[in-house]
């Protein structure tokens, strides 16, 4: 049975029986109606006969619907198994969300099993009733009570009892009844086969509720945002507990599907191919080089044109897909779908208890982002990458290539996308001045300065790299020809060219001489003149904008035969430029402020010769056009030698390089569906908490992501992989912008830029958009911090710890707590702790980070208290959750259940007497294969059957057998060639 066939409890729910949408749903207004459940109804059954009379029966009832056009059953539901129990109540009860297509007249047919050989997991039948939904609505109380009969139609089994769920005072029931807390070598499961899958994800908003009534679905349907854009296809189960104060508390999970499983990766191999071609059109207008440097950009353009050919093929193969939503495990190993994240899922758990707060509470699953297609023989990417950066120095000599070092290439990807961004800006905030000048705007033209100051500024701050000149130097000497003025120095081969890099002083200082609202350094006169000559001047400015420090300066070639002042003449220019602008504005506002005394004619002849002296535009047109002359002259120079150092890069790193890059693609696509998915769950969530929105703009959100993997086999390649792919997402931010319609086309988020900083825009219908706080309506840049937390708790971890190596696990705990440390004090600095949610234990949360800090530094086999509090945390700090082990079900649906009931417990006063009974609920169809390492950390009690030394002890004492014999082998081999020697 595939993922694709999600399940709930002991339910198995198909899919496109619960996706069918009637007509009008993806309507403008419903989009921003939360789906709620139209009709919930518990079930309990007396006087049950089991087939032996010396028992009694355990019982379980599975539901299924009566389809009135194709007139048969679909199954839609199955409550858990009360054991040995002839008058059961059923804690799971039985939901049609307002996405099911049922009417009054929808027929539902209960049948009732009796589970008697769990082991073999076989049941008999004990009987049967069918009902409509208009017969429950018309019920007395809302209330049914039908007779079962059996299979000859005849005898009398006992009956079934429907009734419409309500909230408030317990009813009077028998505690034993109920029947609580089931002794875990009792529990049971129903086939669900190796992908059985629990339930695992909701959309997110935040309704208000009222719940004391049958109806109990009273909505604000005005001002909730729907997740209907992103998430589809919901998967509903609802349960209902009781509290320590004898009341019933009404508990709905339900999963959904997510569309950027498939749209973010999409997008991403769009932009990866775009960037690809990109850098190769870069290479070809690098020019003429000599033959050694022209053959290595060949074979490095071939390399880029199989990468580009590759992801065009799985693009189009992804085009190909209708329907799916998500990747089930099966396929993980598929190519032509490893870009997308494995089982990719939300879910919500909301909570509606009599008389107190109702809450949700959100989390995301999904299989640990890793290259599974490509496998994990040689590691993760964690591990190949530290040993192919030891191994490139040596690439670079094989290859006769110079060696950059990873500083050095991220500085040139850096300028190379800045440099982008900029230039095309800074062009337009010039037009922008002139436009205000043409419209003898003085606020505008002052404004428009600014901005174009700035902007200026920034440019030429990027670019005042040492590394900038000393590739533009490397470049001119791997042209044809070179010969070096001296006569003794020849083309560059291999890096052989080294030297020493000087540093300015005065690193601070802006090269930029006049600001908006400061007296320039230039006079008018002086200025134009400046203006009209900067291409011949041999001034330089090397001293005012400084350099930024380097690493492994030595590597870098450097010739002092070269014009070296080349480079500081083209960089210098563009901040001479923006004086000259700067002068003429404020020469115009003075001009203006001061009509009454005009500026004698002699004074302007020298500044302009052929303009009326009234019309800003054209005095201003001069400076403005040779300040974009110079910005474009800095962009080609700096362009073509920072792709010479990304050619340095590529060369003296086939094949390996290329092998790296995709695998890293790979990674990051997967992991950035995943924090795309939360993080427009998260916003959706929190569109009305003023605080959320706040803390947003001003800080930015936590992502943690829990890890379930072991440190063992191939999944510690998954670990490394993931830890890089997390790692790689602090290149994102997040902006919200306003949808150009409310079409569900036009709310789906778009991902936008190049491999070292990307953009994901996420859309809002222009009414919510409106709500926003300013700062995020003007497209501040939000911020994401993502942390991995990992703790092993399978069979195989055991193994790890006690034969193995775990020092990746806690390299990453660490690591990554030291990055939350670092959060949280940004935070407290700049939110308001009012500002974050309210919890009913309130635990500081100083606390527990010293608590996890401590827990992170202790030797302790399978220490999931790190996850538990990791976790709250999280939750604390309105964070985005995610949970992930290698597919996202058996382990993680263990995780998730066991947070949910903790939550319950801790939040909604769940009795201890219900918490075992509410994790069954949660896991009835959970396998058996990854369970039997969980522990409620302040409980103290196993959450599953089957103790840790039943998996283990056979695997140790077959290890420890294996070793023995190969010991004896090699003992007996020199044993005998000692004798016949």
């Amino acid at each position: 049975m595939e993922d694709g066939t999600q399940q709930l409890g002991h339910c198995m729910v198909d899919m496109k029986e619960l996706s069918a949408n009637p007509e009008g749903l993806t309507a403008a207004g419903v989009i921003l109606t939360p789906k709620l459940p139209q009709v919930e109804f518990s079930l309990a059954c007396n006087d049950l006969v089991a087939s032996g009379r010396d028992r009694k029966p355990n019982a379980l009832v599975q539901v299924a619907v009566i389809d009135p056009h194709k007139q048969h059953l679909v199954s839609h539901a199955c409550t858990e198994i009360v054991e040995a129990n002839k008058d059961p109540l059923f804690l799971t009860g039985v939901t049609f969300p307002s996405e099911y297509p049922a009417s009054p007249e929808t027929l539902v047919k209960l049948t009732v099993y009796d589970a008697k050989d769990k082991s073999q997991e076989s049941s008999s039948f004990l009987g049967s009733a069918t009902f409509s939904v208009a017969d429950l609505l018309r019920a007395k109380d809302e209330r049914l009570t039908l007779s079962l009969r059996s299979s000859d139609g005849v005898c009398t089994a006992g009956t079934v009892v429907v009734s419409r769920l309500k909230m408030g005072e317990m009813e009077e029931v028998d505690v034993d009844h109920i029947t609580t807390d089931i002794p875990s070598h009792k529990k049971c499961t129903i086939r669900g086969g190796k992908n059985t899958r629990l339930i695992k994800t909701e959309m997110a908003v935040k309704c208000p509720m009222v719940c004391e009534s049958a109806s109990h679905a009273c909505i604000d349907r005005e001002n909730n945002p729907l997740t209907g854009p992103v998430f589809k296809n919901p998967v509903c189960k609802v349960y209902r507990f009781q509290t320590v104060d004898s009341k019933w508390m009404l508990v709905r999970e339900q999963m959904e599907e997510c569309t950027l499983s498939f749209s973010v990766p999409k997008q991403l191999l769009s932009l990866y191919i775009q960037e690809d071609m990109s850098r190769v059109q870069d290479l070809r207008e690098l020019g003429e080089l000599s033959p050694h440097w022209d053959n290595l950009r060949k074979e490095v353009m071939t390399r880029y044109g199989g990468i580009i050919s590759s992801y065009q093929e799985t693009l189009a193969e992804l085009d190909k897909i209708t329907g799916r939503s998500f990747k089930p495990s099966c396929c993980k190993a598929q190519k032509s779908l490893e870009f997308i994240p494995i089982n990719l899922h939300t879910q919500r758990m909301r909570v509606t208890c009599p008389r107190k707060t109702d809450a949700f509470y959100d989390i995301v699953t999904v299989g640990a982002p890793a290259a599974h297609f490509q496998g994990f023989k040689c590691g993760g990417l964690q591990r190949v990458l530290s040993r192919y950066e030891a191994e490139k120095k040596s690439f670079s000599t094989a290859y006769q290539c110079i060696y950059y070092s990873p500083e050095h290439t991220a500085k040139a990807q850096e300028v190379l996308s800045t440099m982008s961004l900029l230039q095309p800006l800074i062009t337009s905030l010039a037009d922008q001045l002139l436009q205000a000048a043409q419209e003898h705007s003085s606020p505008g033209l002052r404004d428009a300065l600014k901005n174009l100051s700035d902007k200026t500024e920034q440019f030429v701050h990027t670019l005042k790299d040492e590394l900038v000149k000393s590739a533009l130097l490397a470049l001119h000497a791997a042209r044809p020809g070179y010969v070096s003025k001296n006569q003794k120095q020849t083309p560059v081969q291999g890096g052989q060219h080294q030297g020493h890099i000087h540093q300015d002083s005065d690193q601070n200082q802006s090269p930029v001489q006049g600001l908006p609202g400061h007296s320039p350094t230039l006079s008018v006169t002086e200025s134009t003149a400046v203006c009209n000559n900067v291409e011949g001047s041999q001034t330089t400015t090397r001293g005012e904008g400084g350099t930024l420090p380097l690493k492994h300066q030595d590597s870098i070639p450097h010739h002092k035969e070269y014009d070296e002042e080349e480079w500081d003449r083209v960089w210098a220019n563009v901040a001479k430029c923006l004086n000259c602008v700067i002068a003429m504005v404020d020469k115009l506002q003075e001009e203006d402020n001061s009509k009454q005394e005009p500026v004698p004619d002699q004074q302007l002849a020298d500044v302009i010769t052929s303009h009326n002296p009234g019309d800003w535009r054209e005095q201003l047109r001069p400076p403005v056009t040779r300040l974009k002359e110079c910005v474009m002259e800095v962009v080609e120079k700096a362009k073509k030698a920072m792709t010479f150092v990304l050619l340095q890069e590529a060369a003296c790193s086939i094949p390996q390089g290329f092998l790296l890059q995709q695998r890293r693609d790979v990674v990051f696509s997967q992991a950035l569906a995943a924090l795309a998915c939360g993080f427009v769950m998260r916003l959706y969530a929190g569109m009305q908490d003023k605080g959320f929105l706040r803390q947003l703009h001003l800080v930015g959100l936590v992502a943690q992501f829990e890890s379930l993997l072991s440190t063992y086999s191939e999944e510690i390649g998954m670990l490394e992989d993931m830890e890089v792919g997390i790692s790689d997402l602090q290149r994102v931010v997040f902006q919200i912008t306003e949808a150009k319609t409310d079409d569900l086309s036009d709310l789906q988020p778009l991902v936008c830029g190049r491999r070292d900083h990307f953009t994901v825009e996420v859309p809002l219908p222009r009414l919510v958009f409106q709500t926003l706080p300013e700062e995020i309506k003007e497209g501040k840049p939000l911020r994401v911090f993502p942390v991995l937390f990992n703790v092993g708790i399978n069979e195989q971890q055991t193994i790890a710890e006690r034969f193995g190596d775990i020092s990746l696990q806690e390299r990453i705990n660490q690591r990554n707590f030291e990055m939350l440390e670092a959060y949280y004090k940004s935070l407290s600095e700049k939110v308001p702790l009012e500002c974050l949610p309210c919890f009913q234990t309130q635990t500081d949360i100083k606390e527990l980070l010293e608590t996890l800090g401590q827990n992170v530094v202790t030797k302790k086999r399978k220490n999931v208290e790190i996850l538990w509090i990791a976790g709250t945390i999280c939750r604390r700090l309105n964070g985005i959750r995610f949970t992930s082990c290698k597919s996202a079900k058996d382990r993680t649906s263990m995780s998730v259940t066991l947070e949910q009931c903790a939550l319950l417990r801790d939040e909604h006063q769940l009795s201890k007497d219900f918490f075992i009974r509410a994790l069954d609920c949660m896991r009835s169809r959970l396998t058996q294969g990854d369970i039997g390492q969980w522990e409620d950390p302040e409980a103290g009690a196993l959450t599953e059957n089957k103790p840790a030394s039943r998996h283990f002890y056979p695997i140790a004492l077959l290890l420890v057998s294996s070793h023995l014999l190969v010991v004896w082998l090699i003992l007996s081999l020199v044993f005998l060639l000692a004798k016949y020697q």
